[in-house]
């Protein structure tokens, strides 16, 4: 397979998280793993993030499993500036996995969203990590 660069900003206790590295490892990729709780996010960088992928920090805001309704973060009146100052404090406000290939940005949730970003498809039959199949066996995407 020729070069074809993939990030994936990646939360290894998270499911979606894991099942999205998975399917992109399956693809034949080695992708640049960056584990943002322990790296943290800059304001620029969530910035760029969210404008590639279409999104803005509320609709990128973390909610379950997560402090954002406890620090007062959902409500109407917050700011994407006030957002944004708190997915920098505290990473885990961010929702994950976020994947970045030449094909686009996207946040991945559900996690069969990566595939649209992948320049080739696993080899099937592939399911997540609940046996949900995504690929079956002569690799066709299912859904």
């Amino acid at each position: 397979m020729t070069f074809f660069p993939v990030v994936i900003h990646h939360n290894p206790d998270c499911g979606t998280s894991r099942n999205v590295l998975g399917i992109i490892q399956a693809a034949g990729y080695e992708p640049t793993v960056i584990e943002y709780l322990k790296e943290g996010w800059t304001r620029s960088q969530l910035l760029a993030l969210f404008a590639a992928a279409g999104t803005t920090p509320r609709q990128a805001l973390r909610i379950a499993k997560s402090p954002a309704e406890e620090m007062g973060l959902t409500a109407t009146d917050i700011t994407d500036d006030q957002l944004l100052t708190a997915m920098v404090a505290h990473p885990v406000l961010v929702n994950r996995p976020i994947v970045c290939t030449p094909k686009g940005v996207r946040l991945c949730r559900p996690s069969e969203r990566v595939l649209d970003l992948l320049d080739g498809l696993p080899q099937g039959p592939l399911a997540k990590e609940d046996g949900e199949l995504i690929i079956d066996s002569k690799g066709n995407r299912i859904g």
